[in-house]
């Protein structure tokens, strides 16, 4: 009885060190005084490691209680072959866990073979920093990645405008363009920090013409997503529609033709596959995850959730 508990005091104990480390790392910036490389981590997966640390922790920590219940302790003294039979069914319970942590890591956040291509071509570091991986994102799309036919895709731009516009890929392009390292912050944990290419939405808006009264911008994506900023917010910052990641063009898998890059927003902002953008006097639009309750400003330093 006491090897066991002494077995499993250990294993928590790795776990907890795991659960802390993996944790001071989700909050790298914790990291800079101390001349880290730490933007070149893989925030995801570390992000992966840290809830999975902690969930095992739970799991263990409620074994270890069940051991130290007196009538599972007189299992043990008053039959021997029961009390194998419960350690078994432990041991059993730890594996299955372990084994499903690791399948949910190797089939549901491995990364395609596409994203890995991209890895060896893609901009490292850009004016003396170091930049995350384009592989450095959870997939947490409502309806998974997105294929658009370029061919085929227009942007439009509608509300109150005084022109409605309707623009293929390469007139959106046709905009002069901008390069910005931001970093993405999800509010699962992780976080990316990557050089972003793109044109600024103000520029689309100033050519389709703002009417008075507009006080909102609303992204709509071709999945159904939507999400809204304020019209001040996306002009006094210039927020960029980014068409490249770390120098590539963006994959399908991370927003192909066009993600919003909503510096100091929480990533739901951060709206991918973007095809229309809509003008508005209607500050209270809610998006996919407003309408489930997330803050309707998004701002990093306010609540993720609306009160």
């Amino acid at each position: 009885m006491a090897k066991i508990k002494k077995i499993l005091i250990i294993a928590i104990v790795i776990c907890f060190t795991v659960l802390s480390l993996a944790g001071i790392l989700k909050f790298h910036e914790l990291l800079k005084p101390f001349n880290i490389p730490y933007n070149n981590l893989p925030m995801s997966q570390i992000s992966v490691l840290h809830d999975w640390a902690g969930l095992t922790l739970i799991f263990l920590i409620l074994i270890h209680l069940i051991v130290q219940r007196s009538w599972f302790t007189g299992q043990f003294k008053k039959n021997k072959k029961g009390s194998t039979k419960i350690l078994f069914l432990i041991l059993i319970g730890i594996g299955t866990f372990l084994l499903a942590s690791f399948l949910i890591n190797k089939y549901l956040f491995q990364q395609p073979e596409s994203i890995k291509k991209l890895e060896s071509i893609e901009i490292k570091d850009y004016q003396g920093e170091n930049l995350s991986s384009i592989s450095d994102f959870r997939e947490n799309s409502i309806k998974g990645p997105q294929n658009i036919d370029i061919k085929n895709y227009v942007l439009n731009i509608d509300g109150l405008v005084d022109k409605k516009l309707s623009l293929t890929y390469d007139q959106v392009l046709n905009h002069n363009q901008y390069t910005k390292i931001v970093t993405l912050n999800c509010v699962e944990g992780w976080s990316a920090k990557i050089l972003w290419q793109g044109v600024l939405i103000k520029d689309l808006l100033t050519e389709a013409g703002i009417k008075p009264g507009s006080n909102t911008v609303i992204f709509y994506a071709v999945d159904g997503y939507s999400s809204s900023l304020s019209l001040d917010y996306v002009t006094n910052n210039n927020i960029t529609l980014a068409y490249k990641i770390n120098g590539v063009v963006i994959p399908p898998e991370r927003g192909f033709p066009f993600q919003v890059v909503a510096e100091d927003k929480w990533g739901y902002k951060w709206v991918k596959w973007v095809t229309k953008i809509e003008v508005s006097n209607d500050p209270n639009y809610k998006g996919y995850w407003e309408n489930a309750g997330y803050n309707q400003n998004g701002d990093l330093k306010g609540s993720k959730y609306e009160n």
